[in-house]
């Protein structure tokens, strides 16, 4: 069963918080990143960081989604919960191997925001 994140606050319901985040997740282009925070910015709940992530933790299975381009807003892999019904394996160190895949470099386990950050253009980019 899949977990629901909960609405994060203002006008938007749940279902459309997620809805919105997925969209703009799909935009993020190979070899760029995006941060929690931003993504929730651009979903229509600018303090909703969190729910982001949350949003993450459910998304459907099969569903495609470069998950792995979304990063904290210090550059940095985010630490996840440890889930019985995870594969062997730090979904960290995944999430970095298809980063470094789509030449996204790191120093010292950071991402240079300043180089790799996904910026949609203001005029056209918008859903």
């Amino acid at each position: 069963m899949q977990r629901q994140s909960p609405a994060p606050g203002g006008d938007l319901d749940g279902a459309t918080f997620r809805a919105r985040v997925y969209a703009w997740i799909r935009r993020i282009p190979p070899g760029r990143v995006a941060t929690y925070g931003q993504i929730a910015r651009l979903a229509g709940a600018p303090r909703s960081a969190r729910h982001v992530g949350r949003a993450l933790a459910g998304v459907p299975r099969g569903m495609e989604l470069p998950w792995h381009r979304v990063i904290n807003a210090q550059g940095r892999i985010s630490h996840r919960a440890p889930s019985p019904s995870r594969a062997v394996g730090s979904p960290e160190r995944r999430q970095r191997r298809l980063l470094e895949g789509e030449g996204v470099r790191f120093r010292n386990g950071t991402v240079d925001l300043a180089q790799y950050r996904w910026e949609p253009a203001a005029d056209h980019d918008r859903l």
